[in-house]
This record gives C-alpha cells, structure tokens and sequence, in this order.
C-alpha cells in the first residue's frame, strides 16, 4: 500500500461505497478456520476485517471449528485422533475435550483477540439457548458423537448483534437426550446463515477456490450457478475435499442465502477485498 497513489486509495474507497450501502443492515455469516485461525498476521487481519464490516452497518456472525488445537489437546492426554471420510470419531472421552476446546479455549481466546481490536464480541456455542440442535450420525462406521443438525434456533444469535455484539459462535450441539455433539463447522455456518436468511455466507479455507485444475491457481471458476454443481462433479472438478464444502454453499444457497463464498483466508483482508470490491475473490455460488 505505500507505493498506491492518492487517485487509487481514492478509487478504493469510492468502489466500496455501493457494497457498504448494499449490505448495511444485512446479515453475513463467516465461517473461520485453516491456516486464517493459525498465523498472528492473518488473525489480526481478520479481526480488524469484522469490526470495519459491524463498523459500516453489518450484522456479522463468526462461525469457527478448532480441529487442530482438539487433535492437540488429544495427544496431550495420550488419545490418538481418528478420522472416518474426514469427520473425527468422537467417543465419549473425545466429546468432552472437544466442548472443553471448542466452546471453552478456542472460542473465548477469540472473542478476547476481537475485543484487542475494538470489537464488541460474544462467545457462544450450539448449546446456549438450544441454538443448535441436533442427533447422532448414522453411517456405517460408528462416529460416536458426531451430529447431525435437526434444527437452528436464532434468537440467541439475534438478541447478540441487536445488542451491538459480533456473536463468536463454536459448533457442539445439544441433543434431545442432554447428549452433546460435535458438529462439523462448515455446515454448522451454512444452517446458521440459512436461518439467518443471510445475504451471504463466506467459508474461509487455505485453497484460493474451485479450481479447474485443481493443481494450477490461475485456474480459478469465479462464478458459479448452484444448478451447475453435479456436472462439475462429474467432471471430476468438484472433488476429494472440496465436496462437502461446495455442498454446503449449496445447501446455504437452496435454502434462501443470497450468495455463498469460497474465498481464500491465506490473504491477508480478504474478507474485505470479497465484500467491497467489483473483482471480489475466490468462487461465489449463486
């Protein structure tokens, strides 16, 4: 930015201004995690992302998972991590350090970092005012207390941002039976932003987006119709892990989401680049 002219900040700033006025009022939904969650740098800019967007009139909600500090935590005591098509086994042991980390650590060390940059945060989890409920898995494999969400109360969300707070929110979910489960928090943020009736989900991830070629970054698809999805996983563009993710920005955008993200959290302010700018970043599905 030192070597950007005058004329260009002044260009910056007046192409955000149609995008601040489109979404001031509105909700956005964005899910946190990868490498985003991981590095000083990355983290501080995404903090300061979020409290520009509440700053200019959005409401926004912050969706995080914590897989990595879970899987530390777990070597600490001895337990090895187990995975079955990328979703952890969680027995009973596990499902204790998991709301101990999620909704404990992970989260709060979070609203404290939003807070350091002037931001006005909430933790919450899937269990505070039976926010997210849901019920165990069936698979063939047994993944113990993995959940499926059955449904999204928002009241507690909503309470949070009219009261002026960025709700900081982990995804373990209550069960009908008091069990607590361990819900994955991609899907988590697309339920969420779905009940919300967000005007957008942003799912950040360590991949630039959905790639035609999955080794080659100037392959990018920009755009992408919801209708278009089985194709591209019959041609094999969508797949391996980058499935459950677009089905999620699916499922947001089939049940009302105006605009679903896969945007890149490895650069820096890359929220801000998708929400005020005409290029936006990564892939939208629509």
């Amino acid at each position: 930015m030192k070597n950007i002219s005058d004329q260009a900040r002044a260009n910056i700033l007046i192409q955000a201004l149609p995008y601040i006025q489109k979404y001031s009022g509105q909700t956005v939904v964005i899910k946190y995690g990868g490498n985003a969650m991981i590095s000083e740098e990355l983290k501080d800019a995404v903090m300061s992302d979020i409290v520009l967007l509440q700053l200019v009139g959005i409401n926004v909600v912050l969706v995080h998972g914590g897989g990595p500090e879970i899987s530390q935590m777990l070597k600490k005591i001895g337990k090895e991590s187990k995975f079955v098509n990328g979703l952890r086994v969680t027995d009973e042991e596990t499902i204790d350090i998991v709301q101990m980390v999620l909704a404990g650590k992970v989260n709060k060390s979070l609203v404290q970092l939003l807070e350091q940059h002037s931001g006005k945060a909430i933790g919450l989890c899937g269990l505070d005012g039976r926010m997210i409920m849901a019920e165990k898995i069936i698979t063939g494999d047994d993944l113990g207390f993995v959940g499926e969400i059955t449904e999204v109360n928002t009241g507690v969300i909503t309470d949070a941002t009219s009261n002026g707070y960025i709700p900081i929110i982990s995804t373990v979910a209550g069960g009908y039976n008091g069990a607590v489960y361990n819900i994955n928090a991609d899907l988590a943020a697309a339920r969420i932003a779905a009940e919300l009736k967000a005007a957008k989900l942003i799912l950040m991830t360590d991949i630039k987006g959905l790639l035609k070629d999955k080794d080659d970054d100037e392959t990018l698809i920009p755009v992408v119709n919801v209708s278009e999805v089985p194709m591209l996983k019959r041609e094999g563009i969508i797949s391996g892990g980058m499935i459950p993710k677009i089905d999620c920005c699916v499922e947001a955008v089939r049940r009302g989401v105006k605009r679903a993200h896969i945007i890149d959290g490895r650069i820096p302010h890359s929220i801000l680049i998708e929400m005020f700018s005409d290029e936006g970043i990564g892939t939208m599905f629509y």
